[in-house]
């Protein structure tokens, strides 16, 4: 018995020194020594071919190396794990984006050294690539911990989609005007509350969760129309600049309009164990799941603040990303990259939360 036990904390050590070193690597896409690669099955397509890639990690280092589950295709897609351009211009993704918790050592999957792992992924389920033109295809995320450099992404793979919507067709940007025009017209009849799947229950915890959502959208507005940005904004954004204080300013404007104003669906038939998801081009609907329910109204990764990470990631409303989960990732986000934590939903909720307080 007492060996076992030795081995399982070695085993577990072991664990935790190669998670650590994982997110201490500073060089992008290898430096951790994973490669990445993307090849696309066919490199010209006609309108009835599906987009399939495949995408391998390979582990060219010496010594185990872990990689998040949930940023890679080797389990069910719900974050943006794919940079694609069309004719140099970006693809809209289409695809579920999940709230989830601070990864554990649960969630990383081991490539042993010079290991490799292959998946294939339909990328025209998950972006919008319709129109005819040269794609560029490049994996590209991070990888959770949001230290410096610590980036996963491949060189990029090209292919010609000869789609059925002509080259140079601007019909996906009037698409996505018409949505925020659609999402705007709506909006004269209030911002109503509605429910899907949801029991009595859950709806008064729902109908609670908006009202602390709005209350925590309103006072992040207000802390940043009054113009002076102090540790609270520091903490989760970064070094203050101008650009990217317009841009959480609109953010949180946009957050706490459309909380106070856009008719809001909450559908409560999730069974993940995760907290939530939003499809960015379907507002104003939220996905509820397991952790939602066990979470506080307020406070750090509350009901409240989920729904405002949530709102968040709508295109018509801030159309932020999720570079990393969790405060500690968030924080070493906001030193390391603020141009990433500006555009990470946890962020966002961590910043209207504001637990604890900061000023």
């Amino acid at each position: 018995m007492r060996k076992d036990l030795l081995k399982l904390a070695a085993g577990a050590a072991a664990l935790a020194v190669s998670l650590s070193a994982l997110s201490a690597h500073a060089a992008p896409g290898n430096g951790n020594g994973v490669v990445v690669s993307v090849a696309p099955e066919k490199t010209s397509l006609g309108k009835s071919d599906d987009v399939v890639v495949k995408v391998t990690f390979t582990n060219t280092s010496g010594s185990p190396q872990y990689v998040l589950k949930s940023r890679t295709p080797f389990e069910e897609i719900e974050a943006p794990l794919f940079e694609i351009t069309r004719d140099g211009q970006p693809v809209r993704y289409l695809g579920a984006i999940a709230k989830r918790g601070a990864p554990t050592a649960a969630d990383y999957f081991l490539l042993k050294p010079g290991a490799s792992y292959t998946a294939k992924v339909e990328l025209s389920a998950l972006y919008d690539m319709a129109t005819t033109g040269d794609y560029a295809i490049r994996y590209r995320i991070g990888n959770g911990s949001g230290k410096a450099g610590d980036e996963l992404k491949s060189e990029a793979a090209t292919v010609w989609i000869d789609g059925v919507r002509p080259r140079g067709s601007n019909e996906e940007t009037r698409s996505l005007a018409e949505m925020q025009a659609q999402a705007g017209m709506v909006t004269a009849a209030g911002g109503a509350l509605s429910f899907n799947k949801c029991t009595a229950s859950q709806q008064a915890d729902i109908t609670t969760a908006v009202s602390s959502a709005l209350a925590m959208a309103t006072d992040g507005d207000a802390y940043m129309a009054k113009g002076t940005m102090g540790t609270r904004y520091t903490k989760w954004f970064g070094a203050v600049d101008s650009a990217r204080v317009a841009t959480v300013k609109s953010h949180f404007a946009a957050i706490k309009d459309a909380f106070a104003t856009k008719p809001i669906t909450v559908d409560c038939g999730c069974k993940k164990t995760y907290y939530a998801y939003v499809y960015p081009t379907q507002p104003y609907t939220i996905h509820v799941c397991k952790a939602f329910w066990s979470a506080p109204m307020t406070g750090t990764d509350s009901k409240g603040g989920t729904l405002v990470h949530e709102m968040s990631h709508f295109n018509v409303v801030a159309g932020t990303d999720d570079w990393v989960y969790g405060q500690s990732g968030a924080a070493s986000l906001a030193v390391s990259n603020p141009s990433q934590a500006i555009d990470n939903a946890d962020s966002h909720e961590y910043f209207g939360e504001n637990t604890p307080a900061l000023q």
